[in-house]
């Protein structure tokens, strides 16, 4: 007999999969009037040993629940958690109504199928500077890792602002939200956090052109959050990005 997870995700509407786990749209009550949520539900891998596959899948839903609720409580914007059941590998998560920071930025787009027309955003629609933007990106993080939580995968495409729409039009806000928490973890090390802001590093480097000015904007706030937590993490990454650029020279 099918669990409710699995009845749910049986009504849900698939957005995207990857080789851990697919992505739904679905309702949780039958009330037209309640907001969805997102489904990821990390599928069964026939390839693994079934004790072996059931134990990652329950480690991996819990401790990105748990990096969730973590950040929810330090006053990250991160999406809130609905529903978890580990045994089915299901986490339901709010909807957010808005657009990633890829496609909003220049450059990030280029990769994806032709838009609808109407359908193309831009940050003047969402009344965002791009230099308000990297503020929000660096103050995110900077929260994130004073919650000692590693993201674990920090891109462009893992970041959302909400859409203007979502808020009251009596007291408009901008909104970034920091998703896909699927890699994340616990930690106060400086390196980690020093490889999480390198990975975002990186990821601008080769997403967004000329993006050097713009990752700069997004480690000045990103200092000016940390405070006196900010000299270590910098000389580590410095030390990132040495090691980065002798494996790339060796190839």
């Amino acid at each position: 007999m099918a669990s409710s997870s699995l009845k749910l995700i049986s009504t849900a509407t698939l957005i995207s999969q990857g080789a851990e786990a697919k992505v739904y749209k679905a309702n949780l009550t039958s009330d037209p009037s309640d907001p969805p949520v997102l489904l990821k539900h990390r599928f069964r891998k026939g390839y693994r040993h079934p004790t072996l596959d059931a134990s990652l899948t329950r480690t991996r839903v819990s401790a990105e629940a748990r990096a969730l609720l973590k950040c929810l409580r330090a006053g990250v914007h991160v999406p809130g958690v609905r529903m978890v059941d580990v045994s089915e590998g299901v986490l339901a998560i709010e909807w957010i109504h808005g657009q990633s920071v890829r496609k909003l930025l220049p450059g990030g787009g280029e990769e994806e199928p032709e838009p609808e027309p109407g359908s193309v955003e831009s940050l003047e629609e969402y009344g965002t500077p791009v230099d308000a933007l990297m503020q929000l990106i660096g103050q995110e993080i900077a929260k994130m890792h004073l919650a000692d939580v590693i993201h674990g995968d920090l891109t462009t495409s893992n970041m959302m602002l909400r859409h203007p729409s979502s808020f009251d039009p009596q007291r408009p806000t901008t909104e970034l939200v920091l998703i896909d928490f699927g890699l994340s973890f616990h930690s106060s090390l400086v390196e980690d956090k020093a490889v999480d802001l390198y990975v975002l590093e990186r990821a601008f480097s080769s997403t967004h052109p000329e993006s050097e000015p713009l990752f700069a904007s997004v480690l000045k706030a990103y200092e000016e959050a940390m405070g006196k937590d900010w000299t270590p993490i910098k000389r580590r990454l410095d030390d990132v990005r040495l090691r980065g650029r002798k494996r790339s020279m060796v190839g």
